[in-house]
């Protein structure tokens, strides 16, 4: 089905492809009986998908990344195609437009897309209003992501962590800590290890405070040195944090075969030219940590086999997003269908 519809969609500017699908999804789910089509078509339901990590229980170890749904608009739709978890965000204390567009760029021949987004969206408080109306999340983990504002300085950018984390924790199952995003200026400088142990500290702090605790993760970037990947080990070891997202986007531009003008385009890699780092960065989490926290592989999964090779780099969980734009919905399927031929 989506392979008969990808022409068109990729005939549009990516962001206009964007809000056609992501509408157009909404529309048809509305029509009697499409929720339960969509489910039949696309969803895999088996007891051997469960995962526990963290401390949540996911029906299946694969989810939606964050910056497909900024707004938290689209999760029931997002769930529907079977999903197990959908990551909202990067969410913002305050409303912001993002980059001036054009902002993102498909990278065909790479099957890759470059994005300057800059945090675009409506604001940490809207997000919260639309977690809480929603009416049956169905077991469905929802995380939410979150980062700065643009024009709030990094010795002022913890303020905007706790205000994002009030905000949505009675809305959201996990946290995620954005601070490798390269669109917004000076966010990756907060990276460094004593700003952001002074963040995971502050939050962690808070999050002791409450009645009920939420896992914290950390969003790295594909780009750190070894040294640097070091420090995250013991920055998670020390924050106690539950676990990475490995990895963002990067700004490498190492092998692309796109066009010259794409490829020079200012922003964050994303699709098939991260698969190989972003597995390298979680093995090497992974091997020098000793498995000693959990890591979320996100990063140019386009198959089954992708998945795999995440999950064997030692991944519990994997996220979808440009994979997901270029291969369709079936890959959701498709990587739960390859999960359970595996030997138990």
């Amino acid at each position: 089905m989506y392979k008969l519809v990808k022409p068109l969609f990729f005939s549009m500017n990516p962001e206009m492809a964007h809000h056609q699908v992501t509408g157009g999804l909404r529309k048809f789910n509305k029509i009697w009986g499409a929720k339960t089509l969509l489910k039949s078509i696309y969803a895999v339901e088996d007891k051997r998908l469960e995962r526990e990590v963290f401390g949540l229980k996911f029906k299946n170890p694969v989810g939606l990344a964050a910056g497909f749904d900024k707004n938290a608009e689209y999760i029931e739709e997002m769930a529907g195609l079977g999903f197990g978890f959908i990551e909202i965000g990067t969410v913002t204390p305050r409303p912001q437009p993002g980059n001036d567009k054009p902002r993102m760029f498909r990278l065909v021949q790479d099957a890759g897309l470059i994005n300057r987004m800059g945090f675009n969206n409506q604001g940490a408080d809207v997000a919260a209003a639309r977690l809480q109306q929603l009416t049956d999340r169905k077991n469905l983990i929802i995380g939410g992501n979150i980062g700065k504002n643009k024009l709030t300085p990094n010795e002022e950018a913890v303020n905007d962590y706790i205000y994002c984390f009030n905000a949505l924790f009675d809305g959201v199952d996990y946290f995620v800590v954005n601070v490798s995003s390269p669109n917004t200026p000076g966010l990756r400088d907060l990276q460094e290890k004593e700003p952001l142990k002074h963040i995971l500290h502050t939050l962690q702090q808070l999050n002791i405070s409450k009645a009920v605790q939420k896992p914290i993760l950390l969003k790295i970037a594909p780009d750190l040195t070894n040294s640097q990947l070091d420090d995250i080990v013991e920055i998670v070891t020390e924050t106690q944090i539950a676990g990475v997202i490995a990895t963002n986007t990067t700004i490498a531009r190492d092998g692309l075969q796109s066009e010259p003008t794409l490829v020079k385009e200012m922003g964050g890699v994303s699709g098939k030219p991260l698969t190989k780092r972003s597995t390298e960065v979680i093995r090497y989490l992974s091997k020098k940590s000793n498995g000693s926290f959990p890591i979320i592989g996100v990063g140019g999964i386009h198959s089954g086999q992708d998945a795999l090779d995440k999950i064997a780099a030692g991944a519990s969980l994997v996220q979808l997003y440009t994979g997901f734009i270029y291969e369709g919905p079936a890959l959701v399927s498709q990587i739960c269908k390859t999960l359970l031929r595996q030997p138990s």
